[in-house]
């Protein structure tokens, strides 16, 4: 047979031949482990039939061999093209696509270890990010002896068989089902179940692909205004405390818009430290007359924020009140399937259930939550759902990959249907659509430190690969979260981490796992710069809301940077960023350093805290003294006199 070839409108789709086809039909047996959240999968490939032989049809072709057949349908897009599949139930298929010796790839979801994903095998499966294992090394090890991991031992809470090339080439499956996409010299993507479709998006640039892609694909992301003016703090332990610590920040001149107390129904002490009670009514005698609390908060323009997440903790009032009434998942035999958390066990609500959804969205978000004037929470977790649960209704392993999304969905329509328009929450896990209900992801858990694997500098590809992903919205916790043993932040770590924070869509902190031993943002050597930090957020507003209204249209808010020159072999330093189209961060990631080498994209640039100009194109070693981040704005944007503004403010302050 003769090499086949699809090209729509001269760009090439696909090519087929029997030695080199476009699809092959795969059996196989996988066996799972799971370990809190954390997969690990065996694969035995027990027949393998290349489709070799091309049929056309009147809308598309057909592709056979080995018994099976996959049926394509052909559907032209202005700016592109989408296959249509029809396959087989109970067969894993491989495809084969076309790609360049030095074109790069990006996206694949959240990626945290780098954002060229060349030579990468990329895994479809939601999971945990963390690993017990890695912090452990971290707290039992000298800091010279730990390994950073690589990019095929890390996880991801939010994958997705979404890519960008640096050939200006967008390609997504329409896929629930697990997977893994090999990206050598030869690109396949295998998944174990027939996807849907399989869109190709061509462009001359990211905005324009990312422009195209969204709107196929809805995109809802965006958070109330009063998440622009100042900072989330997170803080727990108790009405008393709340208030105390946020009224003293606000009396210090910082701008706050919120406070997030996620032990707001209780706490849960473990071998790990502070952690939730997984029971989603408030706890009242830790936030003892929390609605009053709540209101003073509101008189001085602060909003509270709690927290849920799709569990119950055995033992609690609430995991007995649905257990009872069935909501929770089960094993085959009928009894509740434990989810376990570093030491402790939960149920699992069942988001296939209707009843258990409406009773989530009515009593515990919106009676438990919004009834007690809560604006926003952390949406956490959505990756655990077990392959070999019983669900009211659906197949676990085809679900699992879907699960972030359903748990999403069940928070938007929430809100929606109790008519809180100022209302928000923030997720970690997603997969396809996400970026239809959650209005910003966060980038999970990160470590309290500067390993490029799990801690600060991960923040940068893991937010640039969502970006790729067609999500344009994300954040990160300031400081981190994961401490344990020696494995703690500085208040010169959470200070850098605030620092770059301030230049993204949302500036909110974590006080960790262990908030006694992690520095906090009312540290007597981190305040004055959580004063600084906050007052630069807050003035930004203007130019972030023109970020945002961007991100509507599928734009990132935050892009590396070879964005504007388009190949990634323009890359010159992969942990600086733009943030929007005018803002050029450059991160301290380094301990004990107060320059940073900065190399400036193309155009006039200045310094945003000394006014200095700069010729874009060039290098320099920049003065980064703690609080003055290097940061500079293009000389050209019509933000130019607010940037001045605010860099003439930071100096006097400073």
């Amino acid at each position: 047979m003769a090499k086949q070839q699809l090209e729509v409108n001269g760009r090439l789709i696909l090519t087929h031949s029997e030695t080199e086809p476009f699809a092959t039909a795969l059996q196989r047996e996988k066996v799972y482990t799971t370990d809190r959240g954390t997969v690990s999968e065996q694969i035995k490939e027990t027949a393998v039939d290349p489709l070799t032989e091309w049929t056309e049809t009147q809308d598309g072709f057909t592709l056979s061999g080995g018994g099976h057949t996959l049926s394509v349908r052909i559907e032209e897009l202005e700016a592109g093209v989408r296959l249509h599949f029809a396959g087989e139930e109970g067969l894993a298929y491989r495809f084969r696509l076309p790609c360049k010796r030095d074109e790069a790839v990006f996206g694949g979801g959240e990626q945290y270890r780098q954002v060229n994903l060349r030579h990468e095998k990329v895994v479809n499966f939601v999971s945990e990010h963390i690993k017990a294992t890695t912090i452990l090394e971290k707290a039992l090890l000298p800091r010279r002896r730990y390994r950073e991991k690589t990019h095929s031992e890390i996880g991801t809470y939010a994958p997705m068989p979404v890519f960008v090339t640096d050939a200006g080439r967008m390609i997504r499956f329409d896929v629930d089902s697990d997977g893994i996409s090999e990206l050598g010299s030869k690109w396949t993507f295998t998944f174990d179940a027939c996807p849907k479709s399989l869109t190709i998006l061509f462009g001359e640039d990211y905005s324009s692909l990312l422009a195209q892609y969204t709107a196929l694909y809805p995109n809802r992301m965006g958070v109330p205004d009063w998440c622009h003016d100042g900072m989330i703090l997170g803080i727990q332990g108790g009405t008393k405390a709340i208030l105390e610590k946020t009224f003293a920040m606000l009396d210090a001149g910082a701008k706050i818009s919120g406070v997030w107390s996620q032990d707001w129904s209780g706490e849960n002490r473990t071998i790990m430290g502070k952690q939730v009670w997984w029971n989603w009514e408030v706890d009242t005698k830790l936030y003892h007359g929390l609605r009053s609390a709540i209101q003073k908060l509101n008189a001085r323009g602060v909003r509270f924020l709690a927290y849920i997440n799709p569990y119950l903790v055995k033992g609690g009032r609430l995991y007995e009140v649905c257990r009872k009434k069935g909501f929770l998942i089960t094993r085959t035999d009928g009894t509740v399937y434990h989810i376990k958390s570093t030491t402790f066990d939960a149920g699992m609500l069942d988001l296939t259930n209707p009843d258990a959804v409406t009773y989530i969205k009515d009593e515990l978000i919106k009676r438990n939550m919004l009834d007690l004037g809560v604006s926003g929470w952390m949406a956490d977790f959505g990756e655990y759902l077990p392959v070999d649960c019983v669900l009211h209704a659906g197949d676990p392993k085809k679900l699992h990959n879907v699960w972030p999304v359903l748990w999403a969905r069940v928070n938007r329509e929430a809100i929606e249907e109790y008519g809180a328009k100022d209302a928000m929450f923030f997720m970690r896990s997603g997969y396809l659509g996400i970026q239809e209900y959650a209005p910003i992801l966060w980038n999970g858990d990160q470590h309290t430190d500067l390993t490029k694997d799990y801690g600060m500098p991960c923040i940068m590809p893991a937010s640039f690969s969502l970006g790729f992903s067609g999500v344009p919205l994300v954040h990160s916790d300031v400081g981190g979260f994961f401490s344990f043993g020696k494995l703690k932040r500085s208040p010169r770590l959470f200070t850098r981490w605030m620092e770059m924070d301030t230049f993204t869509p949302m500036l909110r902190s974590h006080e960790s796992i262990r908030p006694w031993a992690n520095a906090q943002f009312d540290a007597p050597a981190v305040l004055p710069y959580t004063v600084r930090m906050t007052n630069v957020f807050a003035a930004l507003k203007p130019y972030r809301l023109a970020v945002e209204e961007q991100a509507k249209r599928g734009i990132p808010a935050l892009r590396p940077d070879f964005w504007t020159e388009g190949r990634f072999a323009a890359r010159k330093d992969p942990y600086a960023f733009f943030f929007g189209d005018d803002l050029f961060v450059c991160p301290v990631i380094e301990r004990r350093v107060s320059t940073r080498h900065v190399c400036l994209p193309a155009g006039d640039w200045v310094h945003l805290w000394t006014g200095k100009e700069y010729l874009g194109g060039t290098e320099a070693d920049i003065a980064a003294p703690l609080g003055q981040i290097p940061v500079f704005y293009r000389k050209d944007s019509r933000f130019a006199p607010l940037f001045a503004a605010i860099g003439s403010d930071a100096a006097k302050a400073h």
